[in-house]
C-alpha cells in the first residue's frame, strides 16, 4: 500500500500526461492514465487528478494572481501539476494547509531545480497567507 506522499507523486504523474494530451490535442482517457500508473484502483489519486482536472482554470487564475513577472502557462507540464495540486489541496479539500504545502515542496525538490522550488514554496506560501484563502 502506498503512503499519501507516493500517491501525490502518482497524481503528479497522471496530471503531467493529462496536461501533454491536452496541449498536444491528442485524446485521452483519464481512467486508463491512472491505471497505467497504480497497479489497484486508489480513490485519493481519483478524487485528487478529477478535482484537480474539474478547477484548473481557477487553480490556474489563482496561481497567476500570486505570481510575479510569471504565468502559470510557462512552467513545464511537471511544476504544473505539482503547483495545482498543492493550490487544490490548499483551497479544495480538507488537507492541513501545512501539509499540502510542504506534500508539494518535497515533490518540486525531487523533479524540479532549486529555484523552481523556491518559487512554488513561495506561491504556496503567498496563497496560504491570502485573503483568497480565508474566504474559502
Amino acid at each position: 500500500m502506498k503512503n499519501r506522499s507516493e500517491l501525490r507523486e502518482i497524481t503528479m504523474k497522471v496530471l503531467y500526461q493529462a496536461f501533454l494530451y491536452e496541449d498536444t490535442k491528442l485524446e485521452y482517457n483519464l481512467d486508463e492514465l491512472i491505471k497505467e500508473q497504480l497497479e489497484i484502483e486508489n480513490n485519493f489519486v481519483k478524487d485528487l487528478v478529477s478535482g484537480v482536472l474539474k478547477y484548473l482554470e481557477d487553480i490556474k487564475n489563482m496561481a497567476n494572481k500570486y505570481l510575479v513577472n510569471w504565468t502559470i502557462d510557462r512552467f513545464n507540464f511537471v511544476d504544473q501539476a505539482i503547483i495545482c495540486i498543492g493550490i487544490y489541496e490548499l483551497i479544495y479539500t480538507n488537507t492541513p494547509n501545512i501539509v499540502a504545502i510542504n506534500e508539494a515542496i518535497e515533490l518540486s525538490k525531487k523533479y524540479s531545480d532549486e529555484s523552481m522550488t523556491k518559487m512554488i514554496n513561495a506561491l504556496l506560501d503567498n496563497i496560504f497567507h491570502s485573503e483568497d484563502l480565508k474566504n474559502e
